[in-house]
């Protein structure tokens, strides 16, 4: 738990599904009600990273498959 913006009180979290409000969290789905443009830019410029390297995976998975015929 990252977060230090008070919003957890114990081990409880307060927000939607109990995650934290301020985003520490991270799922994309979850994360800080209002994000500003520079936020949102970094968040999504992640996602695409991880995207990458589930693409880099799949496609080695693919490799090793076709190497076993």
């Amino acid at each position: 738990m990252c977060c230090t913006t008070g919003s957890h009180q114990g081990f409880q979290r307060v927000g939607h599904h109990g995650a934290c409000l301020c985003g520490c969290d991270d799922p994309l789905f979850f994360g800080p009600q209002f994000m500003t443009k520079k936020q949102k830019i970094t968040r999504l410029e992640k996602h695409l990273e991880n995207l990458k390297d589930q693409a880099e995976a799949v496609a080695e998975h693919i490799a090793q498959m076709k190497k076993e015929k």
